[in-house]
């Protein structure tokens, strides 16, 4: 499918309302008469069942917030006990030992995760996401598709428009298999409005996506691959099964064409890894421990739970009982059941010294090789330094023999935290959240900070954890209570050292830098703080894209 000039007459469906500001030349770049037609059939489909789907959320946590506990569903329904498997998976798809992740509007980013390192190593997959690495302005949405278009040909080019000659081109008889992660099911699109109503963000990025992606891929020999994250419940992921089976009917492709893997990053997820399975399997090529959304989700589902509050974020890994359980049970069911069972994150960018970046790189490696050990077909990493490092440790194209039939596969994976709530972890929590906000402020959606890539998830996770603490009244290793105003006062500390870091970096060699710097991370300081300190936990720190 090729892109549109902007010169085409474009006609706005009626119930439809996209703003002036919103109907740039990009978009108009963007938007076919046909594209936008099919958007709407598929949001009056499908938007009264999402909206119910996000009540029933809605419902279950109050359950939680009021003492109850997520647990297994019934062992003897056809998905826990059937004799069933996936539909086969393409070949093209059957070797995923890394997969590079980052966020899709970027051209010079994209081209980079889906070509070869400085060191000559090329991630199998790159994941071109729309969702937790990318703040969802409208400009940024209105790239990310175009370089979905680009990448899906394999003729995306960039050239630094401040430095001619720094030009950046895929090589599409060498590059990563294009992957696309679209908005979770909660966020909405305040862009494009239908019948009064926002459209899903999801929705869009996987129609738009597809629009583009689909017939691209196929006329290459390559599968159409999305992701999809944070799902809560089987019934959400018969939701979005339907909606992948409208698109392909739509785009007039076989049934299972397209294929996906979703994320098990929350806690209620994870008690239905097996059911959500069940409902994908005509197009399921896998699912994926999302380890930092998953640990959100833990502190967010039970965060009224005293007895289970959560310790320093800094120390839950993968090696927590919770933790090794619910990745082992992932393995398990996708194995036994056909399907690709993706490991996590590391979430590092190379340190600035030798000293640093092999310190980074034994972390990399052991956690890449556990992983590995314990029978994960592949994994993720946020920065092309590290493939090789993380390939080397997947010595097989998959492990789909591995199928852990010694592990119970209804294990304890209920969180239970018995480590210490520090003032170093205060710290962490309040210092991301800084860096993680100046970067959101300027529509940046990851951001390097500290050595590690900091994303929407890993903010999350700051945020709840504060929350949780203060809530809870948490008193801290050292005999300190966390309070609001103890919390404001590690702000202030933590914003000047933030401050004196720019001033040191920057004095005498960039002022207006420095200045406008200083500012945007005093103002981001405020927002974190805001949000850290609300009476309730909000869901997502985020619910909506910002207008155009």
């Amino acid at each position: 499918m090729s892109l549109p000039t902007e010169t085409q007459n474009l006609k706005i469906p009626e119930g439809v309302v996209i703003t002036d500001r919103a109907l740039s030349k990009k978009a108009k770049q963007v938007f076919t008469n046909e594209s936008l037609a099919t958007l709407v059939t598929l949001h009056r489909k499908f938007q009264a069942d999402r909206k119910a789907l996000l009540a029933e959320r809605k419902v279950r946590q109050a359950a939680f917030d009021n003492g109850a506990l997520p647990g297994y569903l019934d062992a003897n329904t056809e998905a826990a006990s059937g004799n069933w498997i996936v539909n086969p998976i393409p070949e093209d798809l059957r070797r995923r030992r890394v997969e590079i992740t980052g966020p899709v509007n970027s051209p010079k980013m994209v081209i980079n995760m889906l070509s070869r390192n400085s060191d000559g190593f090329r991630a199998d997959m790159a994941m071109l996401d729309f969702e937790d690495s990318m703040k969802p302005s409208w400009e940024n949405v209105l790239d990310g598709v175009l370089n979905v278009a680009g990448a899906s040909k394999g003729n995306l080019s960039w050239t630094d428009p401040s430095n001619p000659e720094k030009h950046y081109e895929l090589d599409p008889t060498d590059m990563a298999g294009v992957m696309v992660r679209v908005r979770g099911l909660h966020l909405d699109e305040v862009n494009v409005s239908i019948d009064g109503e926002p459209v899903s963000g999801g929705l869009f990025d996987l129609w738009m996506s597809a629009y583009y992606m689909v017939e691209n891929q196929i006329a290459r020999g390559k599968t159409p691959k999305f992701y999809v994250p944070k799902c809560e419940h089987y019934l959400e992921a018969r939701w979005w099964n339907r909606v992948f089976s409208d698109i392909e009917e739509v785009l007039d492709v076989s049934p299972g064409t397209i294929k996906t893997t979703f994320l098990i990053e929350t806690l209620t997820a994870a008690f239905q890894i097996e059911e959500i399975l069940f409902e994908l399997r005509e197009r399921a090529a896998g699912l994926n421990v999302g380890r930092w959304d998953k640990i959100f989700s833990d502190i967010k589902v039970l965060k009224t739970h005293r007895d289970r509050v959560m310790e320093d974020r800094a120390t839950i890994n993968m090696h927590k009982y919770w933790m090794d359980n619910y990745a082992k049970r992932l393995i398990k069911i996708c194995h036994s059941r056909g399907a690709f069972a993706i490991g996590g994150m590391s979430a590092f960018t190379p340190g600035k010294t030798e000293q640093a970046r092999a310190e980074q790189t034994a972390k990399v490696v052991a956690d890449k090789g556990y992983e590995a050990a314990i029978g994960h077909d592949g994994c993720w990493v946020s920065h092309p330094y590290f493939i090789g490092y993380a390939l080397n440790e997947f010595k097989h194209d998959n492990q789909l023999t591995r199928t852990l039939d010694d592990f119970d596969k209804y294990p304890d994976i209920l969180p239970n935290s018995k480590g210490a709530c520090s003032m170093k972890g205060l710290r962490t929590n309040v210092r991301v959240g800084i860096g993680y906000m100046q970067g959101w402020n300027q529509d940046i959606g990851c951001v390097a900070w500290d050595g590690l890539m900091e994303d929407l998830a890993t903010l999350e996770i700051s945020r709840a954890q504060t929350w949780q603490w203060l809530h809870h009244n948490v008193q801290l290793d050292c005999g300190t209570k966390v309070t609001k105003e103890l919390i404001h006062q590690v702000f202030v500390e933590e914003l000047g050292k933030i401050l004196a870091e720019v001033d040191e970096s920057l004095s005498g060699k960039n002022d207006a830098l420095a200045k406008k710097l200083k500012k945007d991370f005093t103002q981001a300081a405020a927002d974190a703080e805001a949000a850290f300190v609300k009476d309730e936990l909000d869901d997502f720190l985020s619910m909506a894209s910002d207008p155009a």
